[in-house]
């Protein structure tokens, strides 16, 4: 059974030449993979004695050797972008210098050849610390001086956010930080809403545009796997790149005391000369809506409002695991008694507001509002959510909880109005009416091994 039509379009997959595919993988791929390995490694010394001895917080003068460097690893990533097949990159406009415009906003955000600009222009990244640790890749990374980004850290943005200003504020001592404002990979149908991280420190940005007018391959963006783009990608003769540097955006008085406007300014500007529409998703709901797997979102609608919703609040950003445990002890006591408008502001320890009530619309089940919360959190990680959705209702005695809770723990997981589960659960044995946690976990692993969906599996049986 398809998704249900929403607010992210999905690309088509291309008619594929399976013959020419097939003869490609086995004659040009292994060749292309190779080389483009070998000029990786090649590089990575030149990264690492350049990284030696040098500050992550001041710029020193370049030396005559590394300078040299800088050029040796240029000429080494552009050889090694040719051999996977990007033998021609065109350029529109003329990228400015980093005292006029200390960032540059790239998008739209698709996958990793995205890295291509990133190399022919060595600017500074933001990424997330876990990349410097990447084998190779990551001394490459550390030695354009990226941004880290401490997803750990409870004070990330903040912190993030003022090592891009005091950069950006440097009058072009720094290199430029070349930000994606999306924040994560799209399909390329449109512009989702852009992060105000680029734009906080007020100052003027230079908005950069790629296309990749390709037939297979890159094209075929985020809906693929990693491996089958970099695949079709080597298959393919020849890949075609083009970045267009735009003119420098100035912001307004009014854009650099509301960061919100400015991106929303500057994304609109590039939505028009990409010719894409805009989408009014943010990288919240992207992971939301893209979220695969057996218990994966099936329908997201509903889910993309409640994240909206507690969005404005302030408490998907609060939200870590430990809270989410705290919550469903919480949850746990009140076994299912419903809160009014008011408990249910006290359970979050937040003041009535109309979106509150949005979010409460009459009598709640706070069990069902930590199971939407971690859902969202976490649309990548289900079996956690299932898992703490089964410490709120079990027994204490036994571990079980009725078939039907389960099932309506599974309508609010999936973002639909109705499961049924009788049938399921009889594969396992007698019908109790009841299921623990183990049973629970045997059913799904065995068979969605030939199941793609729980939708799929309870229509079959």
């Amino acid at each position: 059974m398809g998704r249900p039509s929403g607010t992210v379009t999905h690309v088509n997959q291309p008619n594929i030449h399976f013959t020419s595919i097939g003869l490609m993988s086995v004659t040009v791929f292994p060749v292309r993979l190779l080389l483009v390995s070998f000029l990786m490694l090649l590089a990575w010394p030149f990264a690492f004695t350049a990284s030696l001895g040098r500050s992550e917080f001041a710029i020193e003068p370049q030396s005559w050797w590394r300078r040299w460097v800088y050029l040796c690893l240029r000429a080494i990533m552009r050889a090694m972008w040719f051999c996977g097949g990007f033998h021609w990159i065109k350029v529109k406009g003329q990228r400015v210098e980093p005292s006029e415009a200390p960032i540059l906003t790239v998008a739209p955000h698709s996958s990793y050849f995205d890295a291509i600009p990133v190399t022919m222009t060595m600017c500074s990244i933001v990424t997330k610390l876990e990349s410097r640790s990447i084998p190779v890749w990551g001394t490459l990374i550390s030695y354009i001086r990226p941004v880290f980004v401490f997803r750990s850290d409870q004070d990330s943005r903040r912190k993030t956010v003022e090592e891009i200003r005091r950069r950006a504020c440097s009058g072009g001592k720094w290199p430029q930080i070349m930000i994606f404002p999306e924040g994560t990979c799209t399909n390329r149908s449109g512009l989702i809403l852009f992060k105000a991280g680029a734009f906080i420190p007020g100052l003027p940005v230079q908005p950069v545009i790629l296309r990749y007018p390709n037939k297979l391959g890159v094209d075929e963006a985020v809906l693929s796997s990693r491996f089958h783009i970099l695949w079709l990608t080597l298959c393919q003769p020849h890949n075609s790149i083009e970045i267009e540097y735009l003119p420098v955006y100035s912001p307004s008085n009014e854009e650099k005391e509301n960061p919100a406007l400015f991106a929303s300014n500057v994304r609109k500007l590039m939505a028009k000369a990409l010719d894409l529409p805009l989408k009014d998703l943010s990288f919240d709901d992207i992971e939301i809506s893209l979220s695969r797997g057996p218990l994966g979102i099936y329908d997201y609608r509903s889910l993309l409002e409640f994240n909206q919703l507690i969005c404005r609040l302030g408490l998907r950003a609060a939200t870590t695991d430990g809270v989410l445990e705290e919550q469903a002890r919480r949850a746990r006591k009140l076994q299912g008694d419903k809160l009014g408008l008011e408990d249910f502001a006290q359970f979050l320890n937040l003041p009535v507001t109309d979106t509150l009530k949005e979010v409460h619309n009459g009598q709640i089940d706070v069990r069902r509002y930590v199971i939407a919360l971690s859902t969202v959190r976490r649309p990548t990680k289900s079996m956690e959510t299932l898992k703490l959705a089964f410490k709120m209702y079990e027994s204490e005695e036994s571990g079980e909880i009725l078939e039907e809770e389960l099932a309506g723990i599974l309508e609010v997981m999936l973002g639909v109005k109705e499961v049924r589960l009788s049938s399921v659960c009889l594969t396992l044995g007698p019908d109790t009416g009841k299921i623990t946690y183990g049973k629970t976990l045997f059913l799904f692993v065995t068979c969605f091994k030939h199941f793609n969906t729980l939708t799929e599996m309870s229509n079959y049986l």
